[in-house]
């Protein structure tokens, strides 16, 4: 027979994690705001690997429209705006020789109304990932029932489920109305 609680848990587990990899993914947006996370996907070649741009360099918002960064060994200038312009970061860097700026432009209203498009997208794969999840456990709560287990305690799960369900699907819900008003806002 099931443990209904550690099962619960399980599930309510998975559905946080869609719901932080989709803060991740809409930290990554560029929203018209200088933002460090747009470069965490950045990697640079130092000494024949391949790292992530912050650890060669340390990277700041000096103003809300541009990124500074600063690399640590001065010869990794020309390595680091390689690995830029070959990210799909989509902004062309500047460089003075011992720093590289990154000026973030305004987006137009149809290059935001992508943007909201796009992570409205990302939203509804993660609500289909949680939705997954609750239709799993509600399988494995009537194979249960086959099992042993009672039926006003599958009931029961069944309710705590959805409360879980309804929980997570408003936190991607505000994630998606915070994200949009961010990219919305002139």
């Amino acid at each position: 027979m099931i443990d209904v609680k550690e099962t619960l848990t399980s599930a309510e587990e998975k559905m946080e994690m869609a719901v932080m990899f989709l803060d991740e993914q809409l930290s990554r947006v560029r929203a018209g705001r200088a933002n460090v996370a747009i470069l965490d996907g950045v990697k640079v070649e130092s000494y024949g690997s391949m790292v992530p741009l912050n650890q060669v360099a340390t990277v700041s918002t000096p103003d809300a429209r541009s990124i500074a960064i600063r690399p640590w060994d001065k010869k990794m200038i020309r390595s680091i705006e390689k690995a830029i312009m070959d990210s799909d970061v989509g902004i062309t860097p500047e460089n003075n020789g011992e720093m590289i700026r990154l000026g973030i432009p305004q987006p137009t209203e149809e290059r935001r109304k992508e943007l909201a498009k796009q992570c409205n997208k990302y939203g509804e794969n993660i609500k289909v990932q949680i939705r997954n999840v609750r239709g799993e456990l509600k399988d494995k709560l009537k194979k249960a029932i086959k099992d042993g287990l009672s039926e006003d305690v599958e009931k029961d799960a069944e309710n705590e489920l959805q409360k879980v369900h309804d929980k997570y699907i408003k936190k991607v819900d505000d994630l998606l109305a915070a994200k949009n008003k961010e990219i919305m806002t002139v």
